[in-house]
């Protein structure tokens, strides 16, 4: 019976051992470089290209923020506009201007937003919950 309790034994202790190393986990870090940490599509409406003083805004920029500042803060929503937990931070909708400055948005896609009535894709890139670039693509 003691061999039998040492076989057992010895099995158990090997099934254990093999378990184990057949289920580590892998510990990644984050990316070093910017990647998509949020995104939103907004309808770029008539409130949406006057600042809150009722002055036309004149840069896509500003219309972005003030969309953001619309939807967050005033509760002016246009049907299409999706919420976002980022730009919810009035921190972060100061730091648009930047964030734009640092990603991408063709000249059209600056045209369409000055005109209004355009449906635009925001992407908000960075690390972790730190934005850097906005990327906007204006769906045509």
């Amino acid at each position: 019976m003691t061999i039998w309790i040492k076989s057992a034994t010895l099995a158990l202790i090997s099934l254990i051992l093999v378990s184990e190393a057949t289920s580590q986990s892998t510990i990644r870090s984050l990316p070093t470089s910017n990647y998509v940490i949020g995104s939103y599509i907004a309808q770029i409406g008539y409130d949406d290209l006057f600042n809150s003083s009722g002055v036309r805004l004149t840069s896509p920029w500003q219309v972005l923020r003030q969309d953001r500042a619309n939807f967050h803060r005033f509760g002016l929503r246009d049907t299409l506009d999706q919420s976002d937990s980022f730009f919810a931070n009035s921190k972060n909708r100061a730091i648009m201007e930047k964030m734009l400055a640092q990603g991408s948005i063709s000249a059209k896609a600056a045209r369409d937003i000055m005109n209004g009535n355009a449906l635009i894709l925001v992407e908000i890139y960075g690390t972790g919950s730190t934005g850097r670039e906005l990327h906007v693509t204006v769906a045509r």
